[in-house]
């Protein structure tokens, strides 16, 4: 009974990143998280691509793409915005971790900001051309900025709580 009351408590620690996007994407934020008027960025951006260049088992390509199909259907965006976007970020974040043989944050870091900026892009311009939603290039330009700049931060948190959860499974 114990062990399997053990497999569960670290079955459900390898699924708190997905179980997180999940939430995020139901609940209703906006693509991005807005603090202030000019402070805003897309944590959804940082969790997919930390997970699926560190550990893809966790967040798989199809649970990326219906977790942007809830948050295109949760916010009323048409339909493939944020999927497109999310897996476009999850296009670079593979091939980051199969092109690079020992990943560190300063590389993680320098392409994470071409996977947002391609990302935001692909989400705007599809709103911009195929909705009647208008974009604001002001705003674009500061959560593709905040998000760089707290990926760091993120990393960090994120590289803590995969070093538990190793440690966990392996105890």
């Amino acid at each position: 009974m114990a062990i399997n009351v053990k497999t569960f408590k670290d079955g459900l620690l390898r699924l708190a990143p997905l179980i997180l996007l999940v939430y995020i994407c139901i609940s209703e934020f906006h693509t991005q998280f807005y603090l202030w008027d000019i402070f805003s960025f897309n944590i959804q951006f940082i969790i997919i691509y930390y997970w699926i260049l560190r550990d893809p088992s966790i967040l798989g390509y199809g649970f990326v793409f219906l977790c942007g199909l809830i948050n295109d259907v949760v916010l009323s965006l048409p339909l493939g915005t944020s999927p497109l976007a999310y897996l476009f970020v999850s296009l670079v974040a593979a091939y980051v971790r199969n092109a690079t043989v020992r990943s560190t944050l300063f590389t993680d870091w320098f392409t994470f900001i071409i996977a947002v900026l391609v990302g935001n892009f692909i989400v705007y311009f599809l709103l911009n051309n195929f909705s009647e939603f208008s974009v604001d290039y002001g705003s674009l330009f500061f959560n593709s900025l905040f998000t760089f700049i707290l990926y760091p931060a993120f990393w960090g948190i994120f590289e803590l709580y995969r070093r538990y959860i190793n440690l966990r499974m392996y105890d």
